[in-house]
């Protein structure tokens, strides 16, 4: 089974290239990145034009024009060119694990989104991992030991990796577990939902109107702690600050049965 790995960007450049770098790491071959860019500038372009020629796997790359914030939309455009079966969400800010395909592969059911969690690396580390183009997917547990003694990270125990199937994994509908970071699920799933909501009213919370709604649909969560999780490097991010507007609209959703977006992936196919 194909695995389609679709990649949200804006403006990082160094970060992009770094984590299409790590996917020249995967254990598991089976799957293509598209990067999703909702409106980055000329370097990007530049960066992925290099990767396309230096990875081992296939990039797709989809781009739409600035016009504010519109990831929902650029993940829409970017299913649409999806050739695998499986879908997995990353963020630009992502590094992933050696065996993150692996392991998405080995919790991936129809009817469930799996939903990934992510180790923060600290701002100071993060700046040195990319001025560095360090390989971090490569650490020995004795470098992670030494990256936590020096503060380069908080959770040390979040380093190992049990990825594996059992009842503890289910979330019992607790879709505030899922991040727009890191998440799987079958394109059938997320198509039966109109996929991404592309309308402005749920900014902010895109990420938690696509799991109520699936699960509105029927689609169980399961937890993807200790198998899928990835390197967030931290930066300053754009101003998202609480919108108690957007957060009512969606606790209408919550208590609604609203299955599909508004303003999904079928509208852009019109």
């Amino acid at each position: 089974m194909l695995i389609s790995v679709i990649v949200t960007t804006y403006n990082r450049p160094e970060a992009l290239s770094l984590i299409l770098k790590a996917f020249n790491y995967q254990t598991d071959r089976d799957f293509e990145v598209i990067i999703a860019d909702d409106g980055s500038g000329k370097e990007t372009r530049k960066i992925i034009n290099r990767m396309i020629i230096d990875s081992n796997y296939p990039i797709t790359y989809v781009w739409h024009e600035d016009e504010g914030f519109r990831q929902s939309m650029i993940r829409n455009r970017a299913v649409l060119k999806a050739k695998g079966d499986y879908l997995v969400f990353l963020d630009e800010d992502c590094i992933p694990r050696r065996s993150f395909i692996e392991n998405h592969r080995k919790l991936a059911q129809r009817g469930y989104l799996v939903a990934g969690n992510r180790l923060s690396v600290s701002e100071e580390f993060s700046k040195h991992i990319l001025e560095n183009e360090e390989k971090i997917w490569n650490y020995n547990f004795m470098q992670w030991i030494k990256v936590y003694q020096n503060h380069g990270i908080k959770r040390l125990h979040q380093i190992f990796l049990f990825p594996y199937f059992n009842s503890l994994r289910d979330l019992r509908d607790d879709w505030k577990k899922v991040y727009s970071c890191n998440f799987g699920l079958f394109k059938e799933d997320y198509l039966k939902v109109n996929g991404s909501e592309c309308s402005p009213d749920i900014e902010g919370y895109e990420s938690y109107d696509l799991a109520i709604r699936l699960i509105h649909s029927g689609v169980k969560l399961r937890s993807g702690r200790y198998a899928t999780g990835v390197f967030h490097l931290r930066h300053k991010n754009n101003d998202r600050s609480f919108n108690k507007e957007n957060y009512e609209k969606l606790n209408n959703i919550l208590n609604s049965d609203i299955v599909r977006a508004r303003i999904g992936i079928a509208e852009l196919e019109e």
